[in-house]
C-alpha cells in the first residue's frame, strides 16, 4: 500500500503541476487571443467544462476497465490536447484553444479519481490518511508548477509555447509512472449485484452533505483563484508576483494534505469543515482591505487552507455514504456536479472581477461560503430525527 499510494501522490503531484501552470497562464493567454476581455477565462472555463463532461465516463470506464487503464487514457487525452495548443498558439486561433484546454480538462477529470483509487488502495482505518497522502502530492507542484510557468513563458518566438510543451512532458512523465503503479482489477475495487437508483443515491442526507461541502468549497476556491491573475494584473502587479501568489496558494491547499486526515479522525470531518468555511470567509474578509501584494498573498493563502479543510473531509464523507455497488455511480453523480459548479464559476471569474472589482467579488463570496455549515447543521437534525 505504501508504494502504491507514493506513486499515485506523484501522479497528483504531477496533474496539479500542469493545473497550476494553466491557471497562471491561460486567463494571461485567453485575454491576448480573444475578441473581448470579458472572454479571458473562456479557455478556464472550457478547461473545466471538458473535466465536467469527463466526470461520468471516467468513473464508468475505470469500473470496467480498472483504475490503471482509466488513468492512462486520461493521460494520453490530456498529451493530444497539450499538442493541439501549441498548434493554437502558433497559429493565434482563439477556438482552437478553447478546443485544447477543453481536452485537456478531460484528462483533468480522470485524474481527480487519485483520491478513490489511494481508498481502494487503503486499509479501511488508513483511508483519510491515504487521501491526505495522495492529495499532498500537490506540493510538489506548488513550487514546480509556477517554476515552469515563469521559465517557460517566453520560450521561443511565440509566447507560452513553451509551457505547453512542459505540459505534455508533465502527462508523458505520468504515463511512464502509472506503467509501474500496481493498482487492484476493478472486480475487486467495485461490487457486483443491484444499486440503488440514482434517485435514491443523491437524496441521501450524507451524498447532499459531502457534494455540497466538496462543491462550495471548490467552487468559492476556484472563482477567487481563476480572477487573482487579471485582478492583480489590473493592480499592476507584475506576472512574476502573480505567479508567486498562485505558488504560496497551492502550498496552502496541499501541505496541510498531510495531517488533515488526522485531524478529521481526532476532530470528526464536520469541524474540520465548519474550520475550512470560516477560513475561506477569511480570505474573502482580507480581500476587502488590502489589494497591495500582501493582501493578495494572505487571502489567497487563506483561501487555499479553506479549500483543503472543506474538500478533503468532503471525500472522506463521500466514501461513506456507498455501497461498493454503488460507487462508480455515485461518484460519478458527484464529480459531475461538483466540477459541473466548478466550471461556471471559471467562466464568470472573468466578467464578475471585470464588473464588480476584486473587493466586491469576493464580498458575495462570504455567505455563499457558510451554505455548507447549514447543510450540515440539516443533516445533524435530520439524523436526530430518525434516531
Amino acid at each position: 500500500m505504501p508504494l502504491t499510494v507514493a506513486l499515485l501522490s506523484l501522479c497528483q503531484a504531477l496533474l496539479v503541476t500542469g493545473n497550476v501552470l494553466l491557471i497562471a497562464v491561460s486567463p494571461l493567454i485567453g485575454a491576448s487571443l480573444a475578441p473581448s476581455v470579458s472572454w479571458s477565462t473562456a479557455p478556464v472555463a472550457t478547461q473545466w467544462l471538458g473535466l465536467m463532461c469527463a466526470t461520468i465516463p471516467a468513473s464508468l470506464i475505470m469500473a470496467k476497465l480498472g483504475r490503471k487503464r482509466g488513468f492512462m487514457l486520461g493521460n494520453i487525452i490530456g498529451l493530444a490536447g497539450a499538442l493541439v495548443a501549441v498548434q493554437a498558439l502558433m497559429g493565434e486561433r482563439f477556438g482552437l484553444f478553447l478546443l485544447a484546454t477543453w481536452l485537456i480538462g478531460i484528462a483533468i477529470g480522470f485524474g481527480q479519481l487519485y483520491r478513490f483509487a489511494a481508498v481502494e488502495a487503503a486499509p479501511a482505518p488508513m483511508r483519510d490518511r491515504a487521501i491526505g497522502l495522495v492529495m499532498g502530492g500537490g506540493v510538489l507542484a506548488a513550487f514546480a508548477g509556477p517554476w515552469l510557468a515563469r521559465v517557460s513563458r517566453e520560450l521561443g518566438d511565440v509566447p507560452f509555447l513553451g509551457s505547453f510543451v512542459g505540459l505534455a512532458v508533465l502527462y508523458s512523465l505520468a504515463l511512464v509512472v502509472l506503467m509501474l503503479t500496481r493498482l487492484p482489477p476493478a472486480s475487486r475495487t467495485h461490487g457486483e449485484g443491484v444499486g440503488l437508483p440514482l434517485r435514491k443515491i443523491i437524496s441521501q442526507p450524507a451524498f447532499i452533505a459531502a457534494v455540497t461541502t466538496a462543491t462550495v468549497g471548490y467552487g468559492v476556491m476556484n472563482l477567487a483563484m481563476t480572477a487573482t491573475p487579471l485582478a492583480m494584473a489590473g493592480a499592476g502587479h507584475h506576472f512574476n508576483h502573480v505567479s508567486m501568489t498562485i505558488q504560496w496558494h497551492v502550498v496552502a491547499m496541499f501541505l496541510p494534505s498531510f495531517f488533515t486526515g488526522h485531524l478529521t479522525a481526532r476532530f470528526g470531518a464536520k469541524r474540520i469543515i465548519v474550520m475550512g468555511c470560516l477560513l475561506l470567509v477569511a480570505s474573502a474578509l482580507v480581500a476587502q482591505f488590502d489589494a497591495g501584494l500582501a493582501g493578495f498573498n494572505i487571502a489567497l493563502i487563506l483561501l487555499g487552507l479553506g479549500w483543503n479543510f472543506t474538500f478533503l473531509p468532503a471525500t472522506g464523507l463521500l466514501t461513506e455514504s456507498y455501497r461498493p455497488v454503488d460507487k462508480a455511480r455515485t461518484q460519478a453523480a458527484n464529480e459531475f456536479l461538483l466540477f459541473g459548479t466548478v466550471a461556471m464559476s471559471a467562466l464568470l471569474a472573468g466578467p464578475l472581477v471585470s464588473s464588480l472589482g476584486w473587493a466586491t467579488l469576493n464580498l458575495l463570496l462570504i455567505p455563499v461560503s457558510l451554505i455548507p455549515v447549514v447543510v450540515l447543521v440539516w443533516q445533524h437534525r435530520v439524523g436526530l430525527a430518525k434516531a
